[in-house]
């Protein structure tokens, strides 16, 4: 029993303590020292938003999975879906980018934890217009997919790896 429970408290542990990390990584200020001195002035770095990344994302999965007439609708969905999380998260980052200097330690442990708990629920959402698109590919798109989403969803696809 103990067993059981562990082999399914661990992924999900897994996976809470990687988004929390995940989260921290992307709303931490790129340079601690900029942080901690009023001084410093932060260098001009452009900015893409999360809007901008997934339609690039969507563009590059396109490419990679080789999409076929026959599964337009099913990829459709899943663009739907990764669209309206990416305005989601563009907005909780606005907001953030907003309020950042008036929060306290307490307040910013808030926020990375509502961003763990959106990216959690955005996960939730995508996986069963992934699993339907999915279900639809051929073995080598499956074997793309694969790879793409076994390097992580953040990470660069590099079709030519062996």
């Amino acid at each position: 029993m103990k067993r059981k429970m562990h082999q399914v408290a661990s992924p999900v542990t897994r996976v809470v303590v990687m988004m929390a990390f995940l989260s921290a990584l992307f709303l931490a200020p790129a340079n601690p020292s900029l942080a901690a001195s009023d001084t410093k002035k932060a260098p001009a770095v452009a900015r893409t938003t999360v809007v901008e990344h997934t339609e690039a994302r969507i563009k590059e999965l396109q490419t990679v999975l080789k999409i076929t007439p026959a599964q337009e609708k099913l990829w459709e969905n899943l663009q739907q879906v990764m669209r309206e999380d990416a305005k989601e998260m563009d907005a909780l980052v606005a907001d953030r980018d907003e309020k950042t200097k008036m929060m306290n330690a307490v307040e910013r442990m808030k926020f990375h934890s509502q961003m763990t708990e959106t990216r959690l629920n955005q996960l939730k959402k995508f996986i069963p217009p992934f699993e339907e698109l999915y279900a639809s590919m051929s073995d080598e798109q499956k074997k793309s997919a694969d790879t793409v989403f076994e390097k992580g969803i953040m990470r660069k696809h590099k079709s030519k790896r062996k």
